[in-house]
C-alpha cells in the first residue's frame, strides 16, 4: 500500500545493512553514526535542561537560545549575518530539514540539480515534492565537478540545486573554483541552493570548508542545513538548522510546523550549550582525532588491496574493489558482512543516473573508536589472507 511516489526507494540500504550486522554480529562501518559518545558536557546541559522544566513544545522555529548561538556561530565562524528569529529555523535534523525545505520551496515539475553519488533521502524528498531530479556525476577516484556538464542540467524549470560539501560518501570538498561556478549558474539562472553542511567541521589536510552562501551574493538565495550529529556525535537527538533569508525560511517552515511542529525542547537547550562553549579549539580536536581514524581505516583498505581514494572531508572512504572481488557491489558488501563479520555500504544506490559508476565501489565509515577500527582490520586480515599471491 506505499504510494506510488515513495514505491521506487524501497528500504535505504542503511537499514539494510545494518540488520545484516546485527544478523551477523558484524562490525558496523556501514551506517555513519559513531560508536563512542559526545563531550559529558553536553549531556550533563540536557539533564539540567529536563530538570529545570524546559519539557513543553519550544517555539515552532527554535526555542530562542539555541536559534541566537546558532547565528552567533554563523557569524563568527564565517561573516554570515542571519536575525536568529527570522532567519534561523531548527529541525528534527538536518534530515527533516531536507524534506521540509523540499516540500516549502518545490511545486510539482521544478527541476532540482543533483550531484550523484546522492544522501538517499534527496531523491525521496523530491519525489514527494513532486518535482523532477536532475544529476549531474562525480567520478572515482577525484570526483572533479564537470562544469559543462553542471551547466548542461540547468534549465528554465530548474528551482532548486542541492549541494553537499563536504559531501557524503566521497568525501570531497568542494573547492572555491567549484562553488564559483555554481554560483554564477544559480545567479543566472534565478536558482535557490539548498546546502547540506553537516560535515562542516570535518575537513582535513589542506582542505577549508567555505560556505556557498559566502560566495559573491549567494546569501540572498542559499538556504543553508547542518546538524549536532556528526560535530557533538549525537546522531540520535536529531537536531539541525537552517539559515537563509526570510523568505527561504518562511518556505522551509511552512512545511516543517507541520511535519513535526518543534524539535525536543530539552535537546535544543542542550544543543545551544554545545555550541556556546565548543569553538575553533573543539573543532581543531575533532579533525585530529577523525584523521587519525581516517588513516588508519585507509592502512585497512590498502592492506586488503583495495584502491581508495583518500577524502578530504566528511568521515567515509569509498574504495574500488576491482583487483580482488569478481561480483558488483551488492555482493561484495554481502561477501565482508557474512564472511569476514565487517558491514560496509554498497553505493551504486547513490548513483540513480548512473549506477554502474558505483557497482565498483564500497563505502566504508570511520566514525567508529580506534579499538573498533583496530577489531576491522583484525577480521578483515582473513580477507587479505583470502587473496591469491601474485605470480
Amino acid at each position: 500500500m506505499v504510494a506510488d511516489k515513495l514505491r521506487p526507494f524501497g528500504t535505504t540500504i542503511f537499514s539494510e545493512m545494518t540488520r545484516l550486522a546485527i544478523e551477523h554480529q558484524a562490525i558496523n562501518l556501514s551506517q555513519g553514526f559513531p560508536d563512542f559518545e559526545g563531550p559529558s558536557s553536553i549531556v550533563d546541559a540536557a539533564v539540567e535542561a529536563l530538570r529545570a522544566g524546559h519539557n513543553q513544545y519550544a517555539r515552532s522555529m527554535g526555542a530562542p537560545t539555541l536559534v541566537e548561538a546558532i547565528a552567533q556561530q554563523r557569524r563568527e565562524l564565517y561573516d554570515l549575518r542571519y536575525d536568529p528569529m527570522t532567519e534561523v529555523v531548527v529541525f528534527s535534523g538536518a534530515t527533516e530539514g531536507l524534506m521540509s525545505s523540499m516540500l516549502g520551496l518545490l511545486n510539482p515539475g521544478d527541476e532540482v540539480v543533483l550531484f550523484e553519488p546522492v544522501y538517499d533521502s534527496y531523491p525521496a524528498c523530491i519525489a514527494m515534492a513532486g518535482a523532477v531530479p536532475r544529476y549531474v556525476t562525480l567520478r572515482f577516484p577525484d570526483f572533479e565537478l564537470d562544469l559543462d556538464a553542471l551547466e548542461a542540467a540547468f534549465s528554465d524549470r530548474t528551482k532548486l540545486i542541492v549541494l553537499n560539501t563536504p559531501h557524503n560518501p566521497t568525501g570531497k570538498v568542494f573547492t572555491p573554483k567549484e562553488l564559483q561556478a555554481i554560483a554564477e549558474l544559480c545567479e543566472r539562472h534565478d536558482v535557490i541552493a539548498l546546502t547540506d553542511e553537516v560535515y562542516e567541521h570535518l575537513f582535513y589536510d589542506d582542505a577549508a570548508h567555505l560556505p556557498l552562501a559566502a560566495i559573491g551574493d549567494m546569501q540572498k538565495r542559499t538556504l543553508s542545513l547542518s546538524s549536532t550529529g556528526k560535530t557533538y556525535s549525537f546522531t540520535g537527538w536529531k537536531v539541525g538548522w537552517g539559515t537563509g533569508p526570510v523568505e527561504l525560511v518562511r518556505a522551509a517552515q511552512a512545511a516543517h510546523q507541520f511535519v513535526t511542529f518543534a524539535t525536543a525542547t530539552p535537546l535544543q537547550h542542550a544543543v545551544a550549550t554545545a555550541i556556546r562553549e565548543n569553538g575553533p579549539q573543539f573543532f581543531a580536536q575533532l579533525r585530529a582525532e577523525y584523521t587519525e581514524r581516517r588513516d588508519h581505516m585507509l592502512e585497512t583498505i590498502r592492506s586488503m588491496g583495495l584502491e581508495p581514494t583518500v577524502p578530504r572531508g566528511s568521515y567515509f572512504v569509498l574504495a574500488d574493489f576491482s583487483n580482488v572481488f569478481e561480483g558488483d557491489d551488492i555482493a561484495f558488501a554481502k561477501s565482508l558482512v557474512t564472511e569476514y563479520g565487517v558491514a560496509a555500504i554498497p553505493p551504486s544506490g547513490f548513483y540513480p543516473a548512473n549506477p554502474d559508476a558505483g557497482r565498483r565501489l564500497i563505502r566504508f565509515a570511520f566514525c567508529k573508536k580506534m579499538e573498533t577500527l583496530a577489531a576491522a582490520r583484525e577480521a578483515l586480515r582473513a580477507f587479505d589472507a583470502s587473496r591469491p599471491t601474485p605470480n
